[in-house]
């Protein structure tokens, strides 16, 4: 358990903050049932916080309160679904509540960890079809078994397992997720992977199961992909289609890898925030790996990056007012009450609040539970709900590259840890995007899927710009001093050549494979 404070001008709580000014003090309490899944980050704890304040604010343990129990200004829960309202405010949520809530990611940097995301297709070998949801189960219930993981029930259903602060979660269509636990080094990171990768194989060798790499469903539709049981994404799937032409598309037919990064302050946040959004095509172009679908080439190297675009628009895209002069975790928390909501999740049931605003849930006025007000759980919900290329939680989420063959598992967080964890590299991309326009940064964002690190930029290729990019990574990562830089050979590989990983595959299709989709099973398999 952390209390927060408000520090001026910025929200942070880093250790050894020198000036600021203390509002009034949020408890933050973790219920027992969170879900793991969602919550990526290791609680911060700080030793020491300097303030120009005669009140200076507590640190107290996990252990130090129970749920519910009223201490400082408000008690609240942060959590993620499914879990029951266990801790009910003792008043009502205010807009700093929100902030503050954002601002508690804030760490000092010996805290920083790694949190790396993947996602995969399962299918049956013999026929390639997509895993059925009785086969997923089957698969859950033997890596519990057979390694120890708790099961993540919804209702009757197994929707995922946890162990310590690792997840396993279903999407949509049944790719199946691992949620890494924080960790310090790509060393650790790509064992971690490696460990997941071997319990998964170990029970479905048995199944005649295997898993696919690839950013889009190469082979099948829509019709052919199964629907998991949760409730959150029945009302995702009636929602979509009114928002979007191809969000049906994104939930049941995508699979991504992403890492998720700390910062220290709201300013170090910022600068992250902009060098990840400027660079997020870079990592696209780099990572490109969807050329297929329905069995044939669809004229993208990443038609998942592509489905982004007309998705909802009102949750997804490049965030221009990030680089805004005014940009920090209030103006993001004013972004988010305004993206329309999904759901509430009360009494073990997901309500479809979906096109309601969370502006109208802090007073009370949302129709579908009139009268109700919002905990602290109900705002991290609806933060996971929002898709933009960087997402900002209590940390950020870099989201631009399709899923890939195992090497691509350990070499985008190497890629993005090299750049953001390094202060000279960060300082690099941002002088190098610094008269970057809007419009050029929506112009690549529009055309990379299509043409990767081909893709013109003012006098040269995008190519051009990776390469120094890629330059920063490995520096950075040489100064972190832990052995890291051979985790980037694969993205040297794409750069070196200019051949995304999406081109390889389309020539073979049209050599080797003899323009058949189906060896595109074996070849990404893991």
């Amino acid at each position: 358990m952390t209390l927060l404070a408000q520090a001026g001008p910025s929200y942070c709580i880093p250790t050894g903050i020198s000036c600021c000014k203390t509002a009034q003090n949020v408890v933050i309490a973790m219920a027992s049932s969170i879900d793991a899944s969602k919550l990526k980050e290791t609680p911060p704890r700080f030793s020491s916080l300097s303030c120009n304040s005669s009140k200076t604010p507590q640190f107290l343990s996990s252990e130090s309160l129970s749920v519910g129990v009223k201490r400082g200004h408000r008690v609240a829960v942060a959590a993620s679904p499914p879990t029951e309202d266990a801790v009910i405010a003792t008043e009502p949520l205010t807009k700093e509540d929100l902030i503050r809530y954002l601002a508690s990611g804030c760490k000092p940097k010996e805290n920083w960890r790694i949190g790396t995301e993947h996602e995969k297709f399962g299918f049956e070998i013999g026929t390639l079809r997509p895993m059925k949801y009785e086969q997923i189960a089957e698969l859950l219930h033997g890596i519990a078994e057979r390694f120890d993981w708790d099961r993540i029930m919804e209702g009757d259903n197994i929707i995922g397992l946890k162990q310590g602060k690792q997840s396993i979660s279903l999407e949509p269509g049944g790719q199946f997720e691992l949620s890494g636990a924080p960790v310090e080094t790509l060393h650790q990171t790509c064992a971690e992977v490696n460990s997941h990768l071997y319990q998964v194989k170990a029970v479905t060798e048995e199944m005649g199961i295997g898993f696919l790499g690839i950013g889009f469903q190469p082979k099948w539709g829509l019709k052919d992909i199964p629907v998991m049981p949760k409730g959150r994404y029945d009302i995702m799937r009636n929602y979509m289609p009114k928002v979007g032409s191809l969000g049906l598309d994104m939930m049941f037919r995508t699979c991504t890898v992403q890492v998720n990064l700390d910062f220290i302050s709201e300013a170090d946040m910022i600068r992250k925030f902009r060098a990840g959004l400027a660079l997020q095509l870079i990592a696209t172009a780099l990572f490109a790996n969807s050329p297929f679908s329905d069995g044939k080439p669809n004229g993208y190297l990443s038609l998942r990056s592509h489905i982004w675009t007309d998705t909802d628009n009102n949750r997804a895209g490049m965030l221009p007012f990030v680089f805004y002069d005014t940009f920090g975790f209030e103006q993001y928390v004013d972004y988010a009450l305004d993206v329309p909501m999904y759901f509430v999740y009360r009494e073990k049931k997901y309500i479809d609040c979906t096109g309601m605003s969370f502006r109208d849930f802090l007073a009370g006025k949302l129709p579908c539970i009139p009268g109700e007000l919002p905990t602290l759980d109900d705002w991290e919900n609806h933060l996971t709900t929002i898709f933009p290329e960087v997402r900002l939680k209590r940390y950020l989420e870099m989201r631009g590259a399709d899923g890939g063959p195992w090497r691509s598992l350990c070499a985008l967080p190497a890629f993005w840890v090299g750049l953001l964890y390094d202060e000279d590299s960060l300082q690099s991309v941002l002088d190098m995007t610094a008269d970057w326009t809007s419009e050029e940064r929506q112009m690549l964002r529009n055309k990379v899927p299509k043409t990767g690190l081909r893709t013109p930029f003012r006098d040269g290729l995008l190519r051009h710009v990776a390469e120094e990019v890629l330059k920063l990574a490995k520096d950075g990562l040489e100064r972190r001093g832990f052995k890291e830089v051979g985790f980037l050979n694969a993205v040297s590989d794409v750069v070196s050549t200019g051949v995304t990983p999406a081109e390889k595959l389309l020539e073979l299709y049209h050599g080797k494979w003899g323009r058949s989709i189906d060896p595109v099973f074996e070849e990404l398999l893991y």
